[in-house]
């Protein structure tokens, strides 16, 4: 993990649904946390049709996958978690949702950005490919005096991002030893009750057995991979 100084310590984590962070970063977000990074998560919807239950409504569906959300979140030591509430299913990378986002990058200013890797190969859920990339535009944008200048104002001034790292990747150049909190993470993907199911034993085996793998490499007992940009 690189050095925890003053210059890098708020981290922005951006995602399509609730459990995406649980699923893809949740034990480098626990321990940044603990480091004492401040973690911030905007997830772009609420994850309103993740459901084959035709009696769930998304209204209600979508406030009990906020609500999971917020539980996840507050076992992992995040601070603020942001809904952008875009239609589950259909998300696209338009101009307005990088407007919205790098509207969030210049307000919060995260030194780190984690978002989902768009490249990722064959990768099937197209708002996880919307997610990652209008992430990554929005990170470019956010650096721009002249991109959504109408934005510039009461102190408000353009952000880089220092760095990004992108989770769910193919092409892994960085490990994060997880092996102190591995359980942790599990433990906060288990809030997503909707999505997890009941067999939650051989959920949380499988998160362990990818853990073992992703520490293969890098030599830790248990580490998440990302692809990472200094920028």
């Amino acid at each position: 993990m690189p050095e925890t100084t003053e210059s890098l310590d708020r981290v922005m984590v951006i995602a399509a649904h609730p459990d995406d962070p649980e699923f893809g970063c949740a034990g480098t977000v626990v321990k940044w946390a603990g480091a004492g990074r401040q973690i911030t998560y905007v997830l772009l919807t609420s994850g309103d049709k993740g459901s084959h239950d035709p009696d769930l409504r998304p209204g209600r569906l979508a406030a009990l996958r906020e609500g999971e959300q917020r539980a996840a979140a507050a076992d992992l030591g995040v601070r603020q978690v942001i809904f952008l509430r875009h239609p589950d299913g259909i998300l696209e990378n338009t101009l307005e949702l990088r407007r919205q986002l790098a509207a969030l990058i210049r307000e919060h200013r995260p030194h780190i950005v984690l978002t989902i890797d768009p490249w990722r190969h064959y990768q099937l859920h197209p708002d996880h490919r919307a997610a990652g990339q209008a992430a990554l535009d929005a990170v470019y944008a956010a650096r721009e005096w002249y991109i959504f200048p109408e934005q510039l104002v009461e102190g408000i001034d353009p952000w880089r991002v220092r760095e990004v790292y992108l989770f769910w990747t193919d092409n892994a150049d960085y490990w994060e030893d997880i092996t102190p909190c591995l359980e942790t993470r599990i433990a906060a993907l288990m809030r997503h009750a909707s999505q997890v199911g009941l067999d939650q034993g051989k959920l949380a085996e499988r998160i362990r057995q990818r853990a073992r793998e992703a520490g293969d490499g890098p030599g830790y007992a248990a580490a998440e991979a990302f692809k990472r940009f200094q920028l």
